[in-house]
């Protein structure tokens, strides 16, 4: 797993890095931020979206297509959508989830922030993302910006990643200690 999350941190890169400064030179990184967010929500919310954007199975040509017509009765930004369909043709839509990673951790730099990676057994609502946010900031001293997956293996509670700092509080985590505490016991 961590094998492939850096070959696609490496995809990923590159894309993240032109919307960025292309979204800065266009006074328009807020709008582009926000309409990254909403697809990130998206991909996290619905299931068959985040298969149609990973499948191999789907050729390039009708991923764009699909998103054409999906964009076209959205309200996003047209830096973004022109960004997706560009991604869209050159087959890269697997690596959504780590360009738009990418991409907030650019923007949050570039607003002295901080990014820390959330992963929750299912999506949290925006009365937790600010709650945690807000403890976040008062742990470090900055302004931290979430950037949200969701696992639902588990179970429940939370992993948090600040820089090197991994905060795991999940359920699936307490119980695998809890089975390897049973069994140096018996």
């Amino acid at each position: 797993m961590a094998a492939q999350n850096s070959v696609l941190t490496q995809i990923a890169r590159p894309y993240a890095s032109a919307l960025f400064d292309l979204a800065e030179s266009e006074n328009q990184l807020a709008s582009v931020e926000t309409s990254l967010s909403d697809v990130s929500r998206l991909i996290g919310e619905s299931a068959d979206f985040a298969r149609f954007l990973r499948s191999p199975v789907i050729a390039a040509d009708d991923k764009a297509k699909a998103l054409d017509a999906l964009l076209g009765k959205s309200k996003t930004n047209p830096l973004v959508a022109n960004f997706l369909k560009l991604i869209a043709r050159n087959g890269r839509l697997f690596a959504l989830d780590a360009i738009i990673v990418g991409f907030r951790e650019l923007a949050a730099q570039a607003r002295g922030e901080m990014t820390a990676d959330v992963t929750s057994a299912s999506p949290l609502s925006a009365a937790q993302v600010k709650s945690l946010a807000a403890t976040l900031k008062s742990k470090i001293g900055k302004t931290v910006t979430l950037n949200q997956f969701v696992d639902p293996s588990l179970i429940g509670g939370l992993q948090v990643k600040v820089g090197s700092q991994m905060i795991d509080s999940s359920l699936k985590t307490k119980l695998t200690a809890m089975k390897i505490a049973m069994k140096e016991v018996g």
